[in-house]
């Protein structure tokens, strides 16, 4: 039964990351076009980075945990999942139109409060996508417990093509068209690019919409109350959990412009924000495992090899993660130009940024115990402790270091709520992780780094056939420590033919 559910697992992963992988790599498209065509002292991508964090934060706060919430229930003896979807999905609706209404009616003192006074239609375009995308996010969580992943790609890949598609238009051919045919495009300002950016995002948020009208009929249960009232006593610890978690992903890019104003602030900012998505390679593997984990955990507690599944789950989502660390590291000679040139410098954050989300990672493996015993608080306590010290060492070594110490404080903040996770979840509900081969991993990963570190070679193409050198012997010795998993791997794909 356990290794049926694993394989289940492994086939919902390689979809929900087929999309993610395909998708990440076309958004990564974006960054070049963005950091090329923008330079860095200008700001430009700073003020991105600043309000899709705020886009970020807006969206844990007006989903309100309910994705989750959703699994919950939809699984839950004596309730209807129609009921719970309806339920859920108005809710967030609801919550989402109110919030829409508030922003309309303050604009402008919020935009002067964020320091966007002189463009607060950048705050009211963000303010309705972060409203379609609660949403959607609903939405997509029908689609998953569901299991209809390829409807999901399907969607989450017309977002991003239709974005890049825009995008090219923007910042290619609207200046050519705007040099060549004035009177055609006398609507096009170079000057107002990241306001096209936001825009482009509007339209491709409200297109993609459609593609849920199945889903949206679906809603016709209407929002049972009582059912309401139960959720929403589950999920306000949810809200606190994600509130501090996505406090430790984007704080550090909210309060950078407080601590560093003016025009340097948004340069600095800028540049971190363009090398942080390399890193996202793995929040892009962290999610995918996300979108295919929660189902698969909620809807199964009832098998009593859980415990033993959801350790070696942990030890192959390192394994993975730290495979996809290295093979980032190593190739960074190739990935450095996914972002200008003038932004380089910040390229040293990469590695460190990567650490972080596969610590993020391993904590949201460590999560279940205190969502499958409905004491979800324990997870606000985790991650409001992480958040603070993420906050503590932006306010204090920001002044000094720059962007580097929100490199260093995302790594600490989420070190901080992995160890918490799982020193008090053992305690509760214990699980029996391999740390021996955890720690053995983490160990090859960080000195065959240290190794690629230290050579120095002038030659790219001589660096590149080393750094493979040292990434295959990580990849051997995973074969060499985990052969079952490669027979199993193996016996899968024979089958699969």
């Amino acid at each position: 039964m356990s290794e049926n559910r694993l394989g289940s697992l492994a086939k919902q992963t390689a979809i929900y990351g087929l999309s993610s992988i395909i998708g990440r790599f076309l958004n990564y498209l974006l960054v070049p076009i963005h950091t090329h065509r923008m330079a860095a002292e200008s700001g430009g991508y700073g003020i991105v980075t600043n309000l899709y964090a705020y886009t970020a934060l807006l969206l844990v706060i007006l989903t309100f945990g309910m994705e989750t919430t959703f699994f919950r229930f939809s699984n839950k003896e004596g309730v209807n999942p129609n009921k719970a979807f309806s339920t859920a999905g108005l809710s967030v609706g609801f919550v989402s139109l109110v919030f829409l209404l508030l922003v309309s009616v303050f604009l402008q003192p919020i935009a002067s409060a964020l320091d966007y006074a002189t463009h607060p239609e950048f705050v009211e375009i963000m303010a309705i996508i972060v409203a379609f995308d609660a949403f959607q996010s609903i939405l997509f969580a029908r689609l998953r417990y569901e299991n209809r992943p390829l409807k999901f790609m399907a969607l989450k890949l017309s977002f991003i093509i239709m974005s890049l598609m825009l995008n090219l238009f923007i910042f290619y051919l609207a200046p050519y068209l705007k040099q060549h045919y004035p009177t055609m495009m006398e609507w096009y300002q170079a000057s107002y690019q990241v306001g096209y950016i936001f825009i482009a995002n509007l339209i491709c948020t409200v297109l993609v919409t459609f593609g849920f009208i199945p889903e949206i009929k679906k809603l016709k249960s209407g929002i049972d109350f009582p059912l309401l009232k139960q959720m929403l006593n589950y999920t306000w610890p949810i809200l606190l959990l994600g509130l501090a978690g996505i406090l430790n992903q984007v704080a550090d890019k909210i309060v950078f412009k407080k601590i560093v104003p003016g025009l340097e602030g948004e340069e600095q900012l800028g540049i971190y924000g363009a090398c942080v998505k390399i890193a996202m390679i793995m929040a892009m593997i962290t999610q995918a495992f996300r979108y295919a984990y929660e189902p698969f955990v909620f809807g199964g507690k009832s098998d009593k090899n859980d415990k033993l599944l959801q350790a070696k789950v942990m030890n192959y989502f390192i394994i993975f993660t730290l495979l996809a660390f290295l093979a980032v590291v190593m190739y960074m000679p190739i990935l450095k130009y996914l972002v200008g040139e003038d932004y380089h410098a910040g390229l040293r954050v990469v590695p460190i940024v990567m650490m972080a989300e596969i610590f993020m990672g391993i904590y949201f493996n460590l999560s279940f115990w205190y969502k499958l015993t409905d004491k979800t608080w324990w997870g606000a306590v985790f991650s409001g402790i992480g958040c603070a010290v993420l906050l503590a060492i932006n306010f204090i070594f920001v002044p000094k270091y720059g962007y580097m110490a929100c490199a260093w404080g995302g790594f600490a903040g989420y070190a901080t709520c992995m160890v918490l996770s799982y020193l008090v979840g053992q305690k509760k509900a214990p699980i029996p992780y391999d740390l021996k081969s955890a720690f053995m991993y983490f160990a090859l990963a960080i000195a065959l780094f240290f190794v690629q570190k230290s050579i120095h070679i002038e030659n790219t193409v001589l660096t590149l056939v080393v750094n493979t050198a040292l990434l295959l012997v990580f990849f051997a010795f995973i074969c060499w420590k985990e052969r079952d998993l490669v027979k199993g791997v193996l016996g899968w794909i024979r089958k699969s033919r």
